[in-house]
């Protein structure tokens, strides 16, 4: 009997484990403007990692939602830092490729913490398909 309970006990313990690893949010934060968004996003997404720092977060950038996470952007100086600091916290960035060939923009005028996906809309959709909450600042 006793052996049973222990049995019983581990495995609500196991599943209760197992629901938490299931809650973990998982965001998607969508940028199509950098001089709008692109600095809200950013303190948004510290915030949020402050505040839940077991977040997966992913930015989706496109059309003019690129350029913050360009070398050469105008207030690199500002969102240089944060972006570096949240990568470093797990937050992965993400460029549109087809951006990129509509602006005639190379892959090597990014900022080393760009990722590319094909299709930044495409990809936000998938996203949205596996559970990540979506925010658009």
């Amino acid at each position: 009997m006793l052996k049973k309970l222990l049995a019983l006990v581990l495995g609500l313990a196991l599943m209760g484990a197992a629901g938490a690893a299931l809650a973990a949010d998982k965001v998607v934060y969508h940028v199509n403007d950098s001089a709008s968004q692109a600095l809200s996003a950013l303190r948004n997404m510290r915030n949020q990692l402050d505040t839940a720092p077991d977040t997966t977060i992913k930015l989706v950038a496109h059309a003019d939602g690129v350029d913050f996470l360009m070398t050469d952007y105008k207030d690199a100086a500002q969102v240089g830092p944060l972006i570096s600091a949240l990568a470093a916290r797990g937050v992965a960035f993400e460029v549109c490729e087809i951006t990129l060939k509509n602006r005639k923009l190379g892959k090597d005028t990014f900022v080393m913490e760009a990722d590319f996906t094909p299709s930044g809309v495409v990809r936000i959709t998938r996203l949205q398909q596996e559970g990540y909450a979506y925010i658009k600042p």
